[in-house]
């Protein structure tokens, strides 16, 4: 039902908004602007990330759009991070903690400016999140629609190419595998143009993960940056904020709620989507005001088939080939198959339709790319939460990139940084049956938890993919492979068992029981908390130390405390 009243109105209706009107004229307004709604245009443009150079053309777009539609438009900025440019320096102290800049940034400009609704136009790694965030906050009609994923790269010998490849590439030149001159080659073709990360990394993972909340329109995930497609999807969102703008029903929250929640994280399990996308879900199950728990995650997953692998669980598969092969609602639809309850089709999305009715009539048109249920990769879903003695609050693993056995038993080789990592392995430290013990990189640890691609890769790289575990409270990129356990809660800032480890610990992972423990007795335990100081690093930065005092681990999204 549309209103009557805008909530624009509040500064633009009225004798005593005289003097707000007359500041809106100096920035472009005329007379007719004024009974028209208010759209705020959250834009992440940013010219270094590349899956956000090109976004100023878009907005464009979408302006133009939403003024045909008989409403005003008014662009604003968020800051964004670029993971892969900031990764393995301290740039990355930065990027988590970015998501609560933008979360705040799009609450400020919404609520300062009575924005009637607001278009978002994300598309990588903390940027999506931070959004949706700052989005609920507001809660007024919101469409979100995304730059859109990269096109594969192409090595010269035809095969798929994605920036995973540089990564795992490094390792290779360290072994001495391939050249200067071979990985030069591999960094030219790995990104070739525009858009988010062309697989299924944190970006991408969000991306899709928008579809399956109701939020975006059908295609968001998987039509390609910097095509016709795109443009048009751009478009048909433009549109459709202006249509929804003065409709309460779709107000986020009434979208976003406790089912999209649900159907998000059953969509992740179908896809093995990035372990970031718990950590980002988490949070935005807290600002929509869910009461949802991590140990809730293995019910889903129990209940989930995964039935896609793509980059990196699979390197010949990116999100191009998931839209050619019938894309998000063809997953949805698969998975609806298995009529337990899983997916919540009556929930409304943003375009008018329910989840159902929006995927009723999808199918796979490649049964290579995405797999029915009769053939699926796992029973059970690509993400998993383990719980013992070593993550009595719980953490994660992304079981769809798995590469070796999901047991483990191995000694712990302990490492106080990624950077004490990264040289551990790279001098060969870690051998074959090692668990590496990465800690000190928490929410609070790090501080900032930096994400970690680095240290999978080299492991990879030199070959010890399938043989080696790699736990850490902090996270990895959404690249990542292997048995790579992060999110480790409670973190070793806060004394989580974790930092109490020493080298040759022995350390026991059972993916299937749900399971991670440091085989050591509560006496040694107790023993060893005798006289324990969390170690805490030594920053210059004013705002890492505000965040250090109030961020939350993982196991609660790593909001910041506000109480």
């Amino acid at each position: 039902m549309q209103r009557l009243i805008m909530r624009s109105d509040m500064i633009k209706k009225g004798a005593q908004r005289a003097p707000h009107r007359s500041l809106l004229r100096a920035a472009g307004l005329k007379d007719e602007d004024f009974a028209k709604p208010f759209i705020g245009v959250a834009n992440s443009f940013v010219e270094i990330i590349p899956g956000h150079f090109f976004l100023n053309s878009y907005s464009k777009i979408i302006k133009d759009e939403i003024k045909k539609s008989g409403c005003v438009p008014f662009e604003f900025n968020t800051i964004g991070v670029d993971d892969g440019i900031a990764m393995a320096h301290e740039g990355m102290l930065y990027s988590l903690p970015s998501r609560e800049i933008i979360a705040n940034s799009i609450e400020t400009m919404a609520n300062a400016h009575m924005f009637d609704a607001m278009i978002c136009i994300p598309n990588c790694d903390k940027i999506v999140p931070g959004m949706i965030m700052g989005a609920l906050r507001v809660n007024v009609p919101t469409v979100f629609v995304s730059g859109g994923p990269m096109k594969k790269g192409i090595d010269k010998d035809g095969k798929p190419l994605d920036l995973n490849a540089t990564f795992e590439a490094v390792g290779k030149y360290n072994k001495g595998e391939i050249t200067e001159d071979e990985l030069y080659d591999i960094e030219c073709r790995a990104c070739p143009g525009g858009g988010s990360c062309s697989g299924m990394f944190t970006a991408n993972s969000m991306n899709t993960l928008m579809e399956a909340m109701g939020i975006a329109l059908c295609g968001n995930g998987t039509i390609l940056a910097l095509t016709k497609e795109r443009e048009e999807l751009i478009r048909n969102a433009a549109r459709r904020v202006c249509e929804i703008a003065l409709d309460d029903r779709f107000k986020l929250r009434n979208i976003l709620n406790e089912k999209a929640i649900k159907n998000a994280f059953a969509i992740d399990m179908a896809m093995g989507g990035s372990s970031n996308t718990v950590l980002h879900m988490l949070a935005i199950a807290k600002e929509a005001e869910v009461d949802f728990d991590i140990k809730d995650i293995n019910d889903i997953s129990k209940k989930v088939s995964h039935i896609a692998k793509i980059a990196p669980s699979l390197g010949t598969v990116h999100m191009e080939d998931v839209h050619k092969a019938g894309g998000m609602n063809a997953v949805m639809h698969e998975i609806a198959k298995l009529d337990n309850g899983t997916l919540f089709l009556d929930n409304l999305t943003i375009t008018g339709e329910s989840i159902g009715e929006r995927v009723k009539n999808a199918d796979i048109k490649d049964v290579n790319v995405i797999h029915t249920l009769e053939n699926a990769y796992s029973k059970v879903g690509g993400l998993a939460i383990l719980f013992g003695n070593l993550a009595k609050e719980g953490c994660v693993i992304k079981t769809a990139g798995i590469i070796g056995s999901r047991s483990f038993r191995g000694k712990a080789v302990c490492f106080d940084s990624q950077q004490d990592a990264i040289d551990g392995i790279t001098k060969g430290r870690v051998k074959k049956g090692d668990a590496v013990i990465l800690r000190y990189e928490g929410p609070k640890g790090g501080p900032g938890m930096q994400e970690m691609l680095a240290p999978t890769s080299l492991i990879v790289g030199m070959g010890l993919g399938a043989d080696v575990a790699l736990i850490t409270d902090g996270r990895f990129s959404g690249a990542t492979r292997g048995l790579s356990i992060g999110h480790v809660s409670p973190e070793a800032a806060e004394g989580g068992l974790i930092a109490l480890l020493k080298d040759g610990d022995i350390i026991e992972i059972d993916v299937d029981k749900y399971t991670i423990n440091a085989l050591l007795s509560e006496e040694e335990i107790a023993s060893r908390r005798t006289d324990f100081k969390p170690k805490v690093k030594n920053i210059t930065s004013r705002w890492l130390k505000q965040y250090r005092q109030l961020v939350t681990n993982a196991s609660n999204g790593a909001v910041l405390k506000t109480e």
